[in-house]
């Protein structure tokens, strides 16, 4: 339930409440979540709050957006392991749409750029990835 008069934002206790479905599995990976019309009347709040909502969980890789499909819960991809040698070095950034296009990775997924010491360069999207040394 949502509480206005809590100390805590409306918009933070929606995302509370998606993000438990989310990972107790009540809301499996690959399934949409309600439209904002809908959560906005469900819980009686506004579709600028339940958007932030919505940007938070996108930001905590829980969420996708396909516009215009909506807003999906991100499935698990696997995960490959990239070795870093002497002299690699690997940064995070977030990707540009043609690399997030390329990747296939959703929006608010950061990329993993791993800089060789020969000078090349490797992108791997930062959710499916390990790093060894």
């Amino acid at each position: 339930m949502i509480d206005p008069s809590a100390d805590r934002a409306v918009f933070r206790q929606l995302a509370d409440l998606l993000r438990n479905r989310i990972t107790s599995g009540d809301i499996a990976p690959g399934s949409p979540l309600p439209s904002e019309l809908r959560l906005a009347q469900e819980y009686g709040l506004s579709r600028t709050s339940v958007r932030q909502a919505m940007a938070l969980l996108r930001s905590e890789g829980l969420v996708i957006v396909e516009p215009p499909r909506g807003t999906f819960v991100r499935t698990v991809e696997p995960t490959e392991t990239v070795t870093l040698r002497k002299g690699d070095t690997a940064s995070a950034r977030m990707p540009t749409p043609a690399e997030r296009r390329e990747l296939e990775i959703g929006e608010g997924t950061p990329v993993l750029v791993v800089s060789r010491a020969d000078g090349s360069h490797e992108l791997y999207a930062a959710d499916r990835v390990r790093v060894s040394r």
